[in-house]
């Protein structure tokens, strides 16, 4: 496994790290009842994942108060405590904002540090390594119901926790330009993270404003849906979609139909042939191969830190590691991915 720092920060994480939104199950948004979440899983699974992660040098685990609305904290915490892993030898993530609880919005300076105490307590840690803003969205309604920006005073709440120990490094989610560009010079986060895969290169895509964002401020890149759930993985039969249980917000992304699937299956096809594979090779084998190559073109980016799949079970992790040992991708084959995929 090689290693990469977050930003100026010092601390060095896995080039594949864990993300843990599977890991919350089935879950629903308080606001208008939209899935959330992932199918069901079984503990075990998780547990032996983890372990399949750790054997491999995997240190760095994204998770949130959202996922399973702290089930997934308290996993992760549970599964370290039964693997004897020592706290200081991981870097554990953990972000606020997406559920509000009883607060007028999720950046309302008593909700974050609410959130903080649980989260520590859920994590079953005194700090937090890596803490991030969820999400870009700062306006919305204060106690009163009067339209409030809370950027400034959300930014304030989170240097404060780092200057009382709480949380090491600041991060920043989000899912547009327009987000970082007005959040960056005001949060000075350490690290930005949003989606990025050969579908979805937007963020990393060399001359892309956030990249330029990044330069400027210092920042490196956490990538989530490397392997766009699977899809980049051709694990989905384009004539017989997949089916998702309740609480799956899977259920509603429109990448699973026909179409989509048959497409992308064609050009991994391509991928496979490229890199080695052929028409003979075993199910495991390709998906091995598919997974190593989609991870490393999200790697060879300028800022991009870590990738950070998601996993259900020992199976999955050591699939999602192979990345991590695998040679880096030259130039060439980078610009060849990019215009399969991108034209």
């Amino acid at each position: 496994m090689r290693y990469r720092t977050l930003g100026t920060t010092g601390i060095k994480v896995s080039e594949v790290s864990f993300g843990c939104w599977t890991m919350g199950g089935p879950n629903f948004s308080p606001l208008n009842g939209q899935p959330i979440g992932w199918a069901q899983i079984n503990e075990n699974d998780i547990l032996a994942g983890i372990r399949a992660g750790l054997d491999a040098g995997v240190n760095h685990w994204d998770n949130a108060d959202v996922y399973g609305n702290g089930r997934a904290e308290r996993l992760l915490a549970a599964s370290f405590a039964k693997v004897g892993v020592k706290r200081d030898s991981q870097v554990i993530a953990t972000k606020v904002g997406h559920f509000r609880g009883t607060a007028p919005h999720g950046y309302e300076p008593r909700h974050i540090r609410n959130q903080c105490e649980q989260s520590l307590r859920n994590l079953r840690t005194e700090y937090i390594d890596l803490y991030y803003f969820h999400h870009g969205s700062y306006a919305g309604e204060d106690h009163e119901g009067r339209p409030h920006d809370y950027l400034h005073e959300a930014a304030g709440v989170m240097h404060a926790l780092v200057k009382e120990g709480k949380v090491r490094a600041i991060g920043q989610s989000a899912y547009s330009d327009d987000d970082y560009e007005r959040a960056l010079p005001v949060l000075k986060p350490h690290v930005c993270q949003s989606k990025a895969n050969l579908r979805y290169d937007d963020m990393i895509r060399p001359g892309s404003r956030l990249q330029a964002l990044m330069a400027r401020h210092g920042c490196t890149f956490v990538a989530f849906g490397p392997l766009d759930q699977g899809i980049l993985l051709d694990k989905f039969d384009p004539e017989k979609p997949p089916a998702w249980e309740e609480g799956d917000y899977r259920a509603n992304r429109k990448d699973f139909a026909p179409g989509t699937l048959r497409e992308v299956r064609e050009k991994l096809a391509r991928v496979v042939e490229r890199f080695g594979g052929s028409a003979s090779m075993d199910a495991p084998s390709r998906t091995r191969l598919l997974s190593s190559v989609v991870q490393r073109w999200v790697l060879a980016h300028d800022h991009v830190c870590c990738v950070i799949p998601g996993f259900r079970n020992a199976s999955q992790a050591s699939c999602n590691v192979v990345a991590g040992s695998d040679a880096p991708l030259t130039p060439a084959d980078v610009a060849w991915l990019r215009q399969l995929f991108q034209g």
